[in-house]
């Protein structure tokens, strides 16, 4: 069974930044792509990053990019995002997530494309 724990959450102010971490549970957590969603509230979840098991090969919604980054430490088993520059708008609990399939990254931002999920982290950014 595969846990994902998320931290790094908190309250801050616009401009500020953030560094979340998810750690995983289980085995063979380097074969899989791992991603960041978010959702708002009275907001549908939406997709904010994601890193294929190949460190190098990463994705970021519109909204994020270039603010945002997302890393791997394959040795303790973490995946990170990096939030730069917040704005207001990016509050919302923040979740990651393990995609269902090994070496697969090609669905990274539907979110029915991962089959575990943490229990989520907020970020709240006041202006």
């Amino acid at each position: 069974q595969v846990q994902l724990v998320e931290s790094g959450g908190g309250l801050v102010q616009a401009g500020d930044s953030l560094r979340l971490a998810c750690i995983a549970s289980g085995r063979a957590f380097s074969n899989y792509c791992m991603g960041w969603f978010r959702q708002a509230p009275g907001k549908e979840r939406e997709f904010v990053a994601a890193i294929s098991w190949r460190p190098d090969n990463t994705y970021y919604a519109d909204s994020v990019k270039g603010r945002f980054a997302i890393g791997r430490d394959n040795a303790k088993n973490t995946v990170y995002l990096q939030m730069n520059s917040l704005k207001p708008e990016d509050t919302a609990v923040y979740y990651c997530a393990r995609e269902s399939t090994a070496y697969y990254c090609g669905s990274y931002y539907e979110d029915r494309s991962y089959n575990y999920w943490g229990q989520g982290t907020q970020v709240t950014v006041s202006s």
